[in-house]
């Protein structure tokens, strides 16, 4: 039985959903692309702000520091960095290969793979904003749940694009340009790093008979290493930096499964006992999860008062691939167990049996709060080959899935009734 039932026999989604999608369309039409730390960006809060204030006992924005460009900013030097250790390696000293191919790795490492302010100070600086609604409930504030949502949109992914255009390819451009561009060149990368620790243990590498007297095995990896250097070097053109997509499903279809899921419980007279619900529309979560750090911190002394969870939402249009996020920012991070399970009972009794997943490369917003001491996780609903509409134009309001926009809104609505009512999960 759905505990939603038992609050209310009069929770319309169909409607939720279709102001979800106009405040879409408005948004899109009449702000358009969003870049992280950009006046757009903050725009779209003040629409969400506006929609959400009727529902809201308090309404607030904070001003964050961002280096929009830092988390991307790195590729042309790992991409030099790489290049010159192959002709480093053959022409002059192995050693010194290495230490670029390290150097290479570094930047993509703590920048990319782990979300940290590694290079940020080397990029021009922007204002970004959170914007935070709160809702209490009918009765005592006993706990709380936090909904996250970004409202900025990535710069488009170049190649994804171009992949995509390729009539045979079509919608599998994103996937195509990840397992013939982007997985190779990074694999090209950790082979030249070996190639060149192998150059230098086993002494090959005096500028004296090198090229003069060179192995088969050293041939034959120098070849294999100039063989994966127009890929590394396609890397730079792996994102624009001027052009930003419209994000309709990444992320403003998370914003209106937010948005909604309060009007929804609203409009339906759902009287919470114990649970304040804070929607979160975050900036700058393309950029390195940026603004949920900001606002985890901010707020971390402040919501210890109280038991509180965090529920990212994100990317709302390929319904089959729905799931409760397990491991995130690169599967190397485990989200909580009972926000997990609360997700899934909830999707259980809206008749959906959600799978756990992982993003293997990337992030989500709720790891800035798993990594903060949060109890989060995140319910999304995107395609991880990826499809043609991840960052890129494509991404648009026509492109959007409206009935997987309502399914969320449906889960998360039974969820916030089950946590009122009973708690997490044992």
């Amino acid at each position: 039985m759905r505990i939603a039932e038992e609050y209310t026999d009069s929770l319309d989604v169909n409607a939720a959903t279709t102001d979800g999608v106009a405040m879409v369309s408005e948004i899109v039409t009449e702000i358009g692309p969003r870049p992280s730390g950009s006046e757009e960006e903050l725009k779209a809060q003040q629409v969400l702000a506006d929609r959400i204030r009727p529902y809201a006992d308090k309404v607030a924005t904070e001003p964050f520091e961002v280096h929009r460009q830092a988390f991307m900013g790195f590729i042309p030097f790992t991409v030099a960095c790489g290049v010159l250790s192959v002709f480093l390696n053959w022409y002059w000293s192995p050693m010194l290969a290495f230490l670029f191919c390290v150097l290479a790795f570094v930047p993509l490492f703590f920048e990319f793979l782990r979300y940290d302010e590694f290079n940020d100070k080397l990029f021009p600086k922007q204002t970004s904003h959170n914007t935070y609604a709160v809702i209490p409930p009918a009765g005592e504030t006993k706990q709380r749940i936090v909904m996250v949502s970004h409202s900025d949109s990535q710069y488009e992914w170049t190649l994804n694009w171009l992949f995509g255009q390729i009539k045979k390819i079509g919608d599998k451009g994103g996937l195509v340009a990840k397992l013939a561009v982007e997985i190779p060149a990074v694999v090209g990368l950790v082979i030249q790093t070996i190639f060149a620790l192998v150059c230098w243990i086993v002494g090959k590498g005096a500028p004296a008979g090198v090229i003069t007297e060179p192995r088969w095995f050293f041939k034959t990896f120098f070849i294999v290493s100039l063989v994966f250097i127009p890929l590394e070097l396609s890397f730079i053109f792996f994102q624009s930096h001027t052009k930003s997509v419209p994000g309709a499903s990444d992320n403003l279809s998370g914003c209106a499964v937010n948005l909604e899921t309060v009007r929804a419980i609203h409009d339906a007279g759902i009287e919470l006992s114990q649970t304040e619900i804070v929607s979160v529309f975050s900036g700058s979560e393309e950029v390195g999860l940026r603004g949920a750090k900001a606002f985890a911190k901010a707020h971390r002394d402040e919501y210890k008062d109280i038991p509180t969870i965090v529920v990212a939402l994100d990317t709302f249009r390929d319904l089959e691939d729905m799931a409760i996020y397990d491991r995130d920012l690169s599967g190397t991070l485990r989200h909580d167990a009972q926000v997990k399970q609360l997700l899934k009972t909830a999707a259980k009794n809206c008749g959906r049996d959600l799978p756990y997943a992982s993003i293997y490369v990337g992030g989500s917003d709720a790891a800035a709060f798993t990594r903060q001491g949060y109890k989060a996780s995140t319910l999304a609903a995107m395609n991880p080959d990826p499809p043609l509409y991840y960052h890129t134009r494509e991404d648009t309001v026509e492109n959007m899935r409206p009935e997987c926009i309502a399914v969320g809104i449906d889960i998360m609505v039974e969820a916030i009734c089950i946590y009122d009512k009973e708690g997490l999960p044992s």
